[in-house]
C-alpha cells in the first residue's frame, strides 16, 4: 500500500465498502443489545456497562458526522455534539440504530476524497468513515463476548481493519501515550492471517515504529504471531492475548509482549 492511494486498501476495500459495513455492523450491534440487559459488564472495556458500550459507539458516530459535516481542516476544539440520547436506556438500541443514520447522511453530503484534518495517516473525508466502522464493529464484537456469543468478522473487514490500527497507531500517541515506547534497534514483528497470504511487519527504530511497506512476507522478523484474520484483528486491539490458543506466536516473547503493553487504544 503506497502512502498515495490510500482509496483502495490493503483488503480491496474501498470507502464506499466502509461506508456501507459502517451501517451493517450498526445493525449486528443494535441486534445483538436490543434484548439485552445492558447493565452487563463488558469485559473488553473494563469498568464499562452495554450501556456505556452502546453510549459510547453513538457518540462517536454522531461525533465524527459532525467533523464529516463540518469538513474540518485543523483539530476541533470542542467535542461537544448534540447527542440526543434518549433519557431511558431501553430506547438505546433505537438510539443507536438512529446514529448510523446520522452517519449515513453525513456520508452521502461529503465526498470521500475531500481533504480534511484527521488524527492520523490518510488526510480526507475517508479517513473518518473507515475508522468510524473499525469503531463500531470493535464494540459489537465487544457486546458480543460479554454476551458469551463468539464475534464473526467478514474476512475482507477484518483484514482492513488490522491494515487500518497499523497504520494509524504510529499517529495515535497524543491519546494512547504508551504508543511512544513502542521503539526499538530495528526489530520487527509479522502478523500473519492463516486464512489467506497476508502479512503485514511492523519494525520498532529508535526514533518510533511503522509498518515495513516493502514485501513483508519476505522480511525478517523478531517474532511472529499468526491466526485468521479476525482473530488477528482481535489480537491487535487487546480483545485476545496473543497467546490465545486461537493464535501461535514464535519468537521472542519479550518483544511480543512490549508491543502489547503499549499498543492498545
Amino acid at each position: 500500500m503506497t502512502t498515495s492511494d490510500h482509496t483502495h486498501h490493503a483488503s480491496g476495500l474501498t470507502s464506499a465498502d466502509h461506508r456501507t459495513a459502517v451501517a451493517a455492523e450498526t445493525a449486528r450491534f443494535v441486534a445483538v443489545v436490543q434484548d439485552a440487559d445492558l447493565a452487563t459488564a463488558v469485559p473488553g472495556c473494563p469498568g464499562w456497562t452495554l450501556a456505556d458500550l452502546v453510549k459510547h459507539t453513538g457518540s462517536v458516530q454522531r461525533w465524527f458526522s459532525v467533523l464529516l459535516r463540518a469538513r474540518v481542516q485543523e483539530p476541533p476544539r470542542t467535542r461537544d455534539v448534540d447527542l440526543r440520547l434518549p433519557d431511558h436506556e431501553d430506547g438505546y438500541a433505537d438510539w443507536l440504530a438512529e446514529s448510523a443514520t446520522v452517519a449515513a447522511d453525513a456520508f452521502a453530503a461529503t465526498d470521500p476524497d475531500l481533504p480534511m484534518w484527521a488524527w492520523g495517516d490518510d488526510q480526507h473525508a475517508r479517513f473518518w468513515a473507515r475508522r468510524m466502522l473499525f469503531e463500531t464493529l470493535l464494540h459489537r464484537a465487544d457486546a458480543e463476548l460479554a454476551l458469551g456469543l463468539r464475534p464473526v468478522i467478514d474476512r475482507p473487514v477484518a483484514l482492513d481493519g488490522i491494515d487500518e490500527f497499523l497504520v494509524n497507531l504510529p499517529f495515535a500517541a497524543f491519546f494512547a501515550p504508551e504508543v511512544a515506547n513502542l521503539r526499538g534497534p530495528g526489530r520487527a514483528i509479522r502478523f500473519r492471517a492463516t486464512d489467506g497470504d497476508d502479512t503485514w511487519v511492523v519494525r520498532l527504530r529508535p526514533d518510533g515504529f511503522g509498518l515495513d511497506p516493502d514485501h513483508p512476507a519476505e522480511a525478517d522478523a523478531d517474532a511472529t504471531v499468526q491466526g485468521t484474520a479476525a482473530d488477528l484483528l482481535l489480537l491487535v486491539y487487546g480483545r485476545l492475548p496473543y497467546q490465545a490458543e486461537a493464535l501461535a506466536h514464535e519468537g521472542d516473547e519479550h518483544l511480543l509482549a512490549h508491543w502489547f503493553a503499549n499498543s492498545a487504544f
